[in-house]
Parts: C-alpha cells; structure tokens; sequence
C-alpha cells in the first residue's frame, strides 16, 4: 500500500523547507548553504513549478562559489585552514567543558561542517581540474 497523494506532497515540501531553512542558515554559519538552498529549492520546485524561476540564479551562484574556492593555490589552502580549525573547534567544544555550550552535540556538529568542507572542497576542485582539461584540449584540437 502506498502513500497518498497528499502525504507524498507534504513530505516533500517539509523535507524542502528543512533544507531550504537551513541552507539559509547556514549562509551565515560555516557550512555548505548555497548548495544547501538550491537542494531546498529543487526539492521544493517538483511540487510547486512556481519556484523554478529561482533554482538557475542559484545553482549559477553555488557552482561560481564551488569554483572560486578552488580558483588559487591560496583560496585552496585558506578552506583547507577552515576546514582544520572547524574540526580543532568541534574536538575542542566536545571535550572541554568549561566552554559555552560545550558538548558532543556541538563539537559533532563542528566536525560534520569541516567534513562537508572538505568533501565540497574535493568535489569543487575536481570540477575545476576537470573543465580546464576539457578546455586544454579543445584549444588544441583546433
């Protein structure tokens, strides 16, 4: 027996929310929230076209983001420092408990973003690595 109709569309507009939401969040906090908007906005704009005006100006945005933090030896070794200090923070506010909020859930929290950081840092450079190959070789097949 399936799930209803409605049920799928209001799991789906949740699930989109809670991205979207903490996507916008996390524009502010370290972590991923460019990608994680445009993931709200894609899920969201298979229930309710009206959004997919939205979902090209922000994946331009996120992919132009991805590529500027791999765009220089320097931006690379910058995300690279923020990712080590991410996960210094998070062992650092697991185990010291003196510090505010201090705790498993917040360093965990911490280390999950330097382990995002990290993972989007791999991926944003092998695109970059990828499309200069891609353009390498068309300039001399011509």
């Amino acid at each position: 027996m399936g799930i209803g109709k409605q049920t799928k569309r209001i799991l789906i507009t949740v699930a989109g929310a809670i991205l979207l939401l903490v996507g916008v969040l996390l524009l502010v906090l370290p972590g991923p929230g460019l990608l994680l908007v445009l993931a709200g906005l894609l899920v969201l704009a298979s229930e309710f076209p009206a959004l997919e005006k939205y979902v090209d100006p922000v994946r331009d945005r996120a992919m132009k983001a991805a590529e500027d933090s791999v765009s220089s030896p320097v931006r690379i070794a910058g995300s690279v420092l923020a990712g080590l200090a991410l996960l210094a923070a998070g062992i650092v506010w697991g185990t010291v408990k003196s510090l505010p909020f201090s705790g498993w859930s917040t360093g965990s929290s911490l280390i999950l973003s330097s382990v995002i950081l990290f993972a989007l840092l791999g991926w944003s450079y092998h695109r970059v690595k990828s499309r200069r190959e891609t353009g390498a070789k068309a300039s001399t097949d011509r």
